[in-house]
């Protein structure tokens, strides 16, 4: 499948991930789209994939209107088969799959344990946990002949409790392991799998949490603010790049200072 046009450079050269074709889960909003207008200014063709189509489309556009080249994607991560659908389509663009940034995420109901209904525990793993598999599984084979680097999106909650978040957090820890286990399996092939565990994100999904949820942590954060979703997504493109070739099966946290105590 032909690209529609060739990566542009937005005017900084021709950038490190020039001509290189990375697919972008939950890339509708918050971090995946972050990341997606990144590795799309750093000269990647990105296909911005999310359950949300039309904001996948906005994505896009804005990708377009900055000089970059952007394919918006519906994409279910619950459903095997649409996972497989929307990576072989970018495995079949020009160049093949070289960058994937698996972002999509949910909070799911926040609840003590023992207090937190099984058909909401199971929701979060279904999209934070399972929706991570299925895009390793197809990814991974797709990048094996090219090599490529796989970004997982973990988070602080995996490295520390916090309450009410049992599901969230035993979903992220499920993600580091999956990231070590592949990083293993498929260095010899070439491919590259990271993660990325962030602590409090000024993002529409931080903002749907109930008042005060975040406050706590907040107050403990040594720089005193949540980090801005492109702080991330810089973090993110440093690792799918050249920049970062040795670097493999590591997690690599950006929360402010707050685990450092």
């Amino acid at each position: 499948m032909s690209l529609p046009t060739q990566p542009s450079d937005n005017g900084t050269g021709p950038g490190r991930l020039s001509g290189r074709v990375a697919l972008v889960t939950g890339g509708a909003s918050g971090i995946g789209a972050a990341c997606a207008g990144r590795l799309a200014e750093e000269g990647a063709v990105v296909v911005v994939a999310d359950l949300d189509e039309i904001g996948a489309n906005r994505v896009a556009e804005e990708i377009a209107t900055a000089g970059g080249d952007a394919l918006p994607r519906r994409i279910d991560v619950t459903d095997p088969d649409s996972v497989a659908r929307v990576v072989s389509e970018a495995a079949g663009l020009d160049g093949g799959l070289r960058i994937a940034v698996n972002s999509a995420g949910i909070n799911g109901p926040l609840a003590p344990l023992d207090r937190l209904a099984p058909d909401d525990f199971d929701a979060v793993m279904r999209v934070n946990l399972h929706g991570v598999f299925h895009a390793m599984r197809c990814e991974l084979p797709a990048m094996a002949d090219s090599g490529g680097v796989i970004v997982n999106i973990a988070s602080i909650a995996a490295h520390s409790g916090f309450t009410g978040h049992a599901a969230y957090a035993a979903a992220k820890q499920g993600v580091l392991a999956l990231t070590r286990t592949a990083a293993r399996e498929y260095a010899g092939q070439g491919v590259r799998v990271l993660s990325v565990s962030p602590g409090l994100v000024d993002t529409p999904m931080a903002a749907a949490l109930p008042p005060g949820a975040a406050d706590g942590l907040l107050a403990s954060v040594p720089l005193r603010r949540p980090a801005r979703a492109a702080e991330v997504a810089a973090l993110v493109a440093f690792l799918a790049s050249d920049d970062a070739a040795y670097l493999t099966g590591s997690d690599h946290v950006i929360d402010g200072g707050y685990l450092a105590k």
